[in-house]
């Protein structure tokens, strides 16, 4: 019986080893910027789009904050779109300045139709675009994000993620343990990958997608994580997402461990739904086109099965030590020390980002409890297996109302 339980016990530990490896040495090619010649002549022309459902305590700071973009004014406008809102996010978004769209949709629910309702609207428009810009309500922008982006268009790119930065790093246990997540996975995985010329992954906010491709290929990204889908259905048409290390937006992180929990287990639906509906799609178009950028995409979804799967290796590899009848010999092709040298590097790794970074000593502290944030997605990924299917949409709240300056008086103190 034991010889057969190892028989089927080493593919995980196969599995566990290799991914264990990849991204290890993937983290390592995130610890550099590389240095470019950037474009600074404004080419690109972009719609700046905001979608906003019952935003009426954030929008007005975040339009303000964009007409103050250093961009020239001619080249780019701001479109809010009111999204079944109750409130009256579109009065404040309107009297801040942005072109407000309306829309009240009561089966279509969610940023993704929002998103498609309005890319539709564009093209019928007189005036056209070069690119959409794309961000949240809750979102502050760095004032050079358009200049940069034009900078990645200029030079080709099609589809390009912007750096995401905390606008609350500090206000809360939980938002501050989020952001260090968010600057690890910004310099440690989009950076890397976009390092040594593999595709990036859209963060659903500070993206910039080329009217061109939506023109060609469609948004048709509706489930509970559309940046993700979108992703894979431009990289299963041979178009990478790239990476802009410079272009930041701020955005707001969850304040409580419920909202925390909430967001990430939508994405872990997500994830799941765009997994197994793209996973054998990008396996044979990576042998078609024979472009490793595809499988890697599919390592990407494959993410929260590989979490699955470690954690019932954790599992089993304690019954065996509490039942001695069922032990078996996985320990002598994954010893010990391997374990524990992956749980070392969940921890190394993010103080070098924060080294790096020049955090501040708070986000230090945070770092203590960083584990209960990484800990806590394996119950939040089972359950997201358990709903994979399952695509009603929920509201994050935010309330955390900043203006650009406050933000930057915030970060220097």
């Amino acid at each position: 019986m034991n010889y057969w339980f190892d028989i089927v016990m080493m593919p995980i530990q196969i599995c566990i080893l290799l991914f264990t490896i990849y991204y290890f040495v993937l983290s390592f090619c995130g610890l550099w910027v590389r240095r470019e010649k950037k474009i600074l002549t404004p080419k690109t022309t972009f719609a700046v789009l905001v979608a906003a459902h019952n935003e009426a305590a954030v929008i007005g700071p975040l339009v303000k904050n964009l007409q103050d973009l250093d961009y020239p004014k001619e080249f780019y406008d701001i479109y809010v779109i009111a999204d079944n809102c109750s409130d009256n996010t579109a009065e404040i978004a309107a009297e801040a300045g942005a072109i407000v769209c309306e829309r009240t949709n009561d089966v279509e629910k969610g940023k993704g139709f929002a998103l498609e309702w309005m890319f539709n609207k564009l093209f019928s428009m007189d005036k056209q675009y070069d690119a959409v810009a794309v961000f949240d309500a809750d979102n502050l922008v760095h004032p050079n994000f358009l200049k940069e982006m034009n900078n990645r268009f200029c030079k080709g790119d099609q589809v390009v993620q912007g750096y995401l930065d905390a606008k609350n790093p500090y206000d809360t246990w939980v938002s501050g343990t989020f952001a260090i997540a968010f600057w690890v996975i910004d310099r440690l995985y989009h950076l890397a990958k976009t390092n040594i010329g593999l595709s990036s992954v859209l963060g659903g906010t500070g993206m910039c997608i080329s009217t061109d491709v939506l023109r060609r290929h469609g948004w048709g990204a509706t489930c509970l994580t559309e940046d993700m889908e979108f992703t894979m259905k431009a990289l299963c048409e041979g178009i990478k997402t790239t990476w802009a290390q410079d272009a930041i937006v701020y955005d707001e992180k969850p304040l409580t461990f419920m909202q925390s929990w909430n967001q990430r287990r939508r994405w872990a639906q997500g994830q799941f739904d765009v997994g197994q509906r793209f996973i054998p799609r990008m396996i044979r178009e990576a042998f078609r086109q024979r472009d490793i950028r595809l499988l890697d995409g599919c390592l990407h979804l494959l993410q929260p099965y590989f979490l699955l799967i470690s954690t019932i290796f954790v599992i089993i590899s304690y019954i065996q030590f509490a039942f001695p009848p069922f032990y078996t010999n996985i320990y002598n092709f994954l010893p010990h020390h391997l374990m524990l040298f992956i749980m070392f590097g969940q921890y190394i790794l993010p103080i070098i980002v924060l080294a790096i970074i020049h955090a501040k000593w708070k986000a230090w502290l945070y770092m203590l409890l960083y584990p209960v944030f990484i800990y806590s997605w394996i119950p939040i990924v089972f359950l997201g297996f358990l709903h994979r299917n399952e695509h009603e949409w929920s509201h994050t709240k935010h309330t955390r109302a900043l203006s650009y300056d406050e933000l930057i008086g915030k970060e220097k103190a």
